[in-house]
């Protein structure tokens, strides 16, 4: 990158950034008292108008990060008309949320936004567009829908958001993203927003970015240092009976279960919804109307269990969740860091569960290389995760195999099972 710089952990107060009274205003209603390190480096490059690649991981206020400088550039403009930013997310559940901070932050101001996203009428929300806004917030395939049939005008755009990039990129969006670029003014500032910088959003930035200050402000371990994280090796049949158990030990302020798939997602939840009544589950293949209604008692905590798959999981942000649980150790080492980013948001403290099965030991140890830490094996006091190793008797049955005698090889075309030893 053209520029670089590490983000400042420098203590500083908002009236310190260069914000107008109004904001301030917003800001001391909102409660929000201290920026934190990502606010505090990127609001005022922002401010002067640089394109910026900021790195950082979940639950560090980056949404009020680049909300802040956007409603700062819309209080010298007239109210309404065409977008003066948009803002792209991975998810709706996201889109809404970014869309609340917003409105949150611009209290006392009469600032219109919009999402747009899929699983709602189009029709609604071209209503919407025609009436006139400021900021529009949505996903890759619902905003392209909207700048095919000409509801979305991006002419008079002055900012450009690209928010939680490297998900974006993960589930396919890219030539969705690339169309919406191009189909933004010259000159514009972007500012890209990602938890991990893989090469694809380095490309991404290169491409479509104008000189972009690089902002990192992920510390040296990956995962956050207000998280314990705990790991069990635990075979398939029985975690369940560990889930229940490690439930009710803990007894969770609110907690997120993650698992790989839809069906193992909603398997999940009809089991253990007999055992907890205050839980409920959420994916993709659910109607928006039944994803808003869970994620709304989620956050008033009507719902203290929420099972959840990656992709939803992503748009998350309740500043109450004191558990995650890796039901299902995830498939990427990324995707394990914003899962435990879901807790211990806003330097709250959290506690991360990782269930492993014998066969998954180099999974764990990917995710421990990529955070620089070793999870810490985890224990429940009177329950056998795995079965135990039953050692083989001769045929008469009179003697066991001693410690010092070798395993018997497995049978011709047959592969040993595979065992996570430190797990054992």
């Amino acid at each position: 990158m053209p520029e670089s710089s590490i983000g400042s952990t420098e203590t500083k107060k908002f009236d310190a950034l260069g914000l107008s009274p109004e904001m301030l205003a917003s800001l001391a209603h909102a409660e929000y008292e201290n920026p934190t390190p990502v606010q505090a480096g990127l609001i005022p490059r922002a401010l002067a108008g640089a394109d910026i690649l900021g790195q950082a991981r979940t639950g560090t206020g980056k949404t009020a990060a680049f909300a802040i400088p956007i409603l700062e550039l819309l209080k010298s403009h007239k109210r309404g008309g065409t977008p003066r930013a948009l803002i792209l997310t991975p998810t709706r559940e996201l889109a809404v949320q970014v869309r609340d901070e917003i409105d949150k932050l611009a209290y006392g101001r009469r600032i219109a936004s919009v999402t747009l996203h899929g699983g709602k009428p189009i029709r609604g929300q071209i209503d919407k567009l025609n009436r006139g806004i400021d900021i529009a917030v949505g996903t890759p395939g619902r905003l392209l829908d909207h700048l095919g049939r000409g509801s979305l005008d991006t002419r008079n755009l002055q900012t450009v958001v690209l928010d939680e990039a490297d998900r974006m990129l993960d589930i396919g969006f890219r030539p969705d993203i690339e169309k919406i670029l191009r189909r933004c003014p010259q000159p514009r500032q972007t500012m890209l927003l990602s938890a991990t910088v893989p090469p694809p959003v380095q490309r991404l930035a290169y491409r479509y970015m104008r000189e972009p200050v690089m902002l990192d402000f992920s510390s040296e371990s990956k995962a956050s240092d207000t998280i314990d994280q705990y790991y069990f090796t635990v075979d398939v049949e029985r975690k369940f009976d560990l889930l229940v158990r490690l439930l009710e030990r803990e007894q969770p302020e609110q907690a997120i279960v993650f698992c790989r798939t839809r069906r193992g997602t909603d398997r999940l939840c009809r089991k253990l919804s007999k055992k907890f009544p205050a839980m409920d589950c959420i994916h993709g293949d659910m109607q928006q109307r039944v994803r808003d209604r869970v994620m709304k008692q989620f956050r008033t905590k009507q719902v203290r269990i929420l099972i959840a798959t990656d992709v939803v999981g992503r748009g998350i942000d309740v500043s109450g969740i004191s558990h995650i649980i890796n039901f299902d150790i995830p498939q990427s080492s990324d995707d394990y860091v914003h899962r435990v980013g879901r807790a211990g948001r806003m330097g709250r403290q959290g506690v991360a569960y990782s269930f492993v099965t014998p066969e998954e030991g180099e999974e764990l140890t990917r995710i421990e290389m990529l955070i620089n830490k070793l999870l810490k094996r985890g224990e429940i006091e009177g329950f056998q995760t795995v079965a135990p190793v039953v050692a083989p008797t001769t045929d008469s049955g009179d003697r066991s195999q001693s410690d010092s005698e070798p395993p018997k090889p497995a049978p011709p075309g047959q592969r040993p099972r595979r065992r996570h030893r430190r797990g054992l």
